[in-house]
């Protein structure tokens, strides 16, 4: 099955592998389900079933004009569990798709879910507010803005992926040819989805859905993320989560997934019970 379709007939793209306990992974802005994949190999042949899905304007799934703001996310993580049969499952949520998981959790009382995960995620609130001092500035999301609409190739090679992946001027964790990867999944995203979820993830505040969360919940975070700086983030999110769990990463960058990325494999397959 490597396409379902939403409520509203948008076709998701659905990777399944493995048998046993459903793990279900949301992947961040502006990537696809692939950046999942040493994750998915782990839990698959430590005996779970891993799912994960390109969202909806992203990699291999439908692009419709509309349907990217979470309460619609939201229900497309919804479907995928309905369609895919994936009950008693754990649901992890990197960067923008912790936001999926936190409004799922409030918008469909965490139906079907008996662990939850955060990772380097925006949950709860990124803008800064008078009442969210330590969020990000608007002047740097309409930077991003501007960068994609002017040349996205170059901004998210040359800028975004840079500090995603926490490359300086003389060292890097990573290797020239995951920025190439990187750039190369996020251009299959239509321009549009690409801007209206940055605009979803960088103003929707997830403060009230925190309570919603009522598993056993874990909270990961670099301490060097400048995309998702962790004090308004993870820190924040496991303050307000009665069952949470927060395991920072010291000078780690936003995309850990591939920096610590046995590190984050063998936290996630702990936290399993593995």
């Amino acid at each position: 099955m490597p396409y379902l379709k939403t409520r509203d007939g948008t076709d998701i793209y659905v990777k399944d592998w493995g048998e046993g306990r459903p793990v279900v992974l949301l992947h961040g802005w502006p990537l696809s389900a692939d950046m999942w994949d040493a994750q998915m190999m782990a839990l698959a042949e430590a005996g779970f079933r891993a799912i994960a899905y390109d969202r909806r304007g992203f990699g291999r799934s439908g692009q419709p004009w509309s349907g990217y703001d979470y309460d619609t996310l939201a229900d497309d993580l919804a479907d995928v569990l309905e369609a895919t049969g994936a009950r008693d499952a754990a649901v992890f949520g990197f960067s923008m798709g912790g936001g999926e998981v936190a409004r799922y959790m409030s918008r469909h009382d965490g139906k079907g879910v008996v662990a939850a995960g955060l990772i380097a995620s925006v949950v709860p609130y990124m803008a800064k507010t008078p009442d969210n001092p330590d969020g990000t500035e608007q002047s740097v999301f309409d930077q991003i803005t501007q960068g994609l609409k002017d040349d996205r190739a170059h901004f998210l090679r040359h800028t975004f992926f840079k500090q995603f992946f926490g490359v300086g001027y003389i060292s890097s964790p990573i290797s020239e040819e995951i920025l190439d990867w990187a750039t190369s999944v996020a251009m299959q995203a239509g321009l549009k989805p690409t801007l209206a979820c940055a605009e979803s993830f960088s103003q929707t505040d997830f403060r009230p859905d925190l309570a919603a969360f009522r598993v056993p919940t874990l909270v990961i975070h670099g301490t060097a993320d400048q995309t998702v700086p962790i004090d308004a983030a993870g820190r924040a999110a496991a303050a307000g989560i009665a069952q949470s769990q927060l395991v920072e990463y010291d000078g780690a960058p936003h995309g850990l997934n591939v920096t610590h990325s046995d590190r984050l494999t063998s936290d996630i397959l702990t936290f399993l019970g593995r």
